[in-house]
């Protein structure tokens, strides 16, 4: 009993002391506002819901997603020039505090121009393309665009402007932080694309 006892007592201390328990990282959400306010409001909102159609809205983006594009966009493995300096300067911490913080934001929903239900936008997103092999962007994105954390971003509500942009650059070889989403573009029509981008647009 008295061996037994002593080991609870050593558990209970280790416990107490945070041993062998994975220390959880804490953003600094505040200092991350500041930061967004001074680097990143300009083209994408304090809240993280951009009123420019060809920058994207990050408004509950899953942070593991935002966090990857920043040290990408640092790397320089996603090529943007402009990225590529608002991010020159930032930390790690930085980075995360970022992601997290426009993780946290309420996202403001648009609305498909053509592209509502049985259109070629819905066709696409829910069945792919058959005759060239594009699969369903549901099967990655979810079925409502909510995404897969740590693996695909939230689509749903996005600039269908900004969406089309991507597409192109992923087809052209532009963007090659997604090998995946190369080889799905590389199969669609512009005139596809811009269906599809409609569609999300209006994903809710």
């Amino acid at each position: 009993m008295r061996i037994r006892a002593l080991f609870l007592s050593i558990l209970l201390l280790m416990a107490s002391h945070g041993v062998g328990a994975k220390e959880e990282h804490v953003s600094d959400l505040s200092a991350a506002k500041t930061t967004v306010e001074t680097v990143c409001a300009a083209c994408h909102g304090v809240d993280g819901n951009s009123s420019i159609a060809i920058n994207p809205k990050l408004a509950d983006q899953h942070a593991d997603y935002l966090a990857k594009q920043l040290h990408d966009f640092k790397s320089g493995k996603r090529a943007n020039a402009v990225m590529g300096g608002m991010v020159a300067n930032l930390t790690d911490e930085d980075m995360q505090g970022l992601a997290d913080y426009f993780a946290t934001q309420t996202p403001k929903l648009g609305k498909a121009k053509t592209n509502g239900k049985g259109s070629l936008g819905e066709k696409i997103y829910r069945g792919g393309i058959t005759e060239t092999s594009v699969p369903a962007c549901a099967s990655c994105h979810g079925a409502n665009g909510e995404g897969l954390p740590k693996r695909f971003p939230r689509v749903s509500g996005q600039h269908a402007e900004y969406t089309v942009q991507q597409l192109n650059a992923f087809r052209k070889g532009e963007r090659a932080n997604g090998p995946m989403m190369q080889v799905i573009a590389a199969k669609m029509t512009e005139a596809e694309m811009q269906a599809v981008a409609d569609y999300i647009q209006g994903l809710r």
